[in-house]
């Protein structure tokens, strides 16, 4: 069954809601810190959990999605993350917010489940353009996801937003489930055998290799830049509150509507070429960001900057990976997805510590070096097509 336009916009939308569970907690530890009177340092451990949970449904349940009947998995690890939601809002200790937020982000891997579907139903020509769109709706999730927690939080306190999200996640269950078509699945082993693969997919293909290893140091940028920007516009000359600092994500979703465009470049010309484009976009954002540092509009166009051109990456190496073998499509956004979000996570604890040393501009220096990594990477693998 081929796509249809409603089809790839339902996905999208998806694709945002779910993945925004990972992300509600952030702006909300300050408020469970206080009712359950524990430190802000111990509550900050339920994002923690929740990266956990991510990242082991992303190793454990993604790569199912090859053996498995599509839409059914996504339709049931929806339905649990409903229930996980749901538990998070009526926990009554940070123990139980723990484990819940390992529930949550175990189950929402949802998307990493929806890319794959929608690149196995699309035909060559259009793929990178239905991947560009569906990340569109992945990162707009992932980037107003914050803002929306810090005003239902603030307004309604922080168990309404794990009710409302445990909501949405329910009307995206039926809506799915009425919508989504469904697939055939090839891989016809045991999930040992499946698992095994992983390892046998990294030595066999050198492009799965390059294109990991450059998400890898653009998502470890992008985690520091979100991690570190915080303490730079709360400080002089800006002093700006949670919820202002939470609206730059609107600065940043601007960027993310342009990756349909790079999907675009990327099915007419050899995807390669918007990477090298991403690249560029980066190198200028941060450029932005030093030589700009006390003026928030020049913020604010280094922050989109960064954000088209981490889509442009993101979406080209998704579109080069998923030609490399249509019958392992969720093993490859498996192992390509994990040592992107491995990067995010270390770019973030590296910010921390770079930002304890050098403040912004030691963050802009630390930023620039794995973008120039990256472009070494980039460089260095040029005529291996």
């Amino acid at each position: 069954m081929a796509l249809s336009r409603w089809n790839i916009m339902v996905m999208a939308l998806c694709t945002g809601l779910i993945v925004a569970n990972i992300y509600y907690s952030q702006p909300l530890l300050v408020l469970m810190s206080e009712e359950f009177g524990v430190s802000e340092s111990n509550a900050g451990q339920v994002t923690f959990f929740t990266q956990v949970g991510y990242a082991l449904g992303l190793l454990f349940c993604v790569p199912l999605g090859d053996k498995l009947e599509r839409k059914g998995q996504i339709i049931v690890m929806t339905f649990t993350a409903v229930l996980a939601l749901t538990a998070a809002g009526f926990s009554q200790n940070i123990t139980m917010l723990k484990i819940t937020g390992l529930l949550i982000g175990f189950t929402s891997v949802v998307p990493q489940l929806i890319l794959p579907l929608a690149a196995n139903l699309s035909d060559a020509a259009n793929r990178g353009k239905v991947i560009g769109t569906i990340m569109s709706g992945l990162l707009v999730g992932i980037l107003l996801s914050r803002t929306l927690s810090g005003i239902v939080g603030h307004h309604l306190g922080w168990r309404a937003m794990f009710w409302i999200a445990a909501g949405i996640s329910l009307l995206l269950v039926v809506i799915m489930l009425f919508s989504f078509p469904k697939s055939q699945p090839k891989f016809g082993g045991s999930y040992g055998d499946l698992m095994k693969s992983l390892g046998t997919l990294i030595r066999e293909q050198p492009m799965l290799r390059e294109a990991s290893a450059i998400n890898a140091c653009c998502f470890a940028m992008f985690g520091m830049f979100w991690t570190t920007v915080v303490f730079l516009l709360s400080d002089k000359p800006f002093g700006y509150t949670s919820e202002q600092i939470g609206l730059m994500g609107l600065a940043a979703a601007a960027g993310a509507l342009g990756a349909p465009l790079v999907g675009r470049i990327a099915d007419k010309k050899n995807p390669r070429i918007a990477i090298g484009y991403g690249i560029i976009f980066l190198l200028a954002g941060y450029g932005m960001f030093y030589f700009f540092q006390a003026n928030i509009i020049g913020i604010i166009i280094g922050i989109i900057a960064i954000d088209l051109g981490l889509q442009g990456i993101h979406v080209s190496n998704q579109t080069r990976i998923y030609a490399l073998q249509p019958e392992a499509r969720n093993r490859l956004n498996t192992v390509f997805m994990t040592a992107s979000f491995i990067g995010t996570s270390l770019g973030s604890g590296i910010g921390l510590w770079v930002w304890s040393v050098g403040k912004w501009n030691g963050v802009c220096v630390a930023g620039t070096t794995l973008i120039l990594i990256a472009l070494v990477i980039y460089l260095a693998t040029y005529k291996k097509k």
